[in-house]
């Protein structure tokens, strides 16, 4: 009885592994992208995770709105196939003590 159950287990595990490493190949690299475009998707999508070069990532958004209700932005500058400053829109975090306001 032991046999069937941990071959479930390994199954299950595959296709946890498996489903990880799509999602991670979905993620869209801005160094892939020109500075329009990246651009273009975050304000189209409002917020989304960008890879920015080799094994970084973070998340983009649009306006403070795709924030939590604690969080401010951060103006967010990635490189770009054809820029290596290009701003894409904002990141999110939650401020210290002397920083209230963010970059919106």
């Amino acid at each position: 009885m032991r046999r069937p159950l941990s071959r479930c287990i390994l199954a299950a595990a595959a296709l946890l592994a498996a489903g990880s490493g799509s999602a991670l190949a979905q993620r869209p690299s801005t160094t892939n992208l020109t500075c329009a475009q990246a651009r273009a998707l975050v304000t189209r999508q409002g917020a989304a995770v960008l890879g920015t070069g080799g094994p970084t990532y973070d998340r983009f958004v649009r306006d403070r709105s795709f924030c939590e209700a604690t969080e401010i932005g951060r103006r967010a500058f990635v490189p770009t196939r054809d820029t290596p400053g290009c701003f894409v829109g904002f990141t999110c975090y939650e401020p210290g003590r002397g920083d209230r306001f963010g970059d919106f």
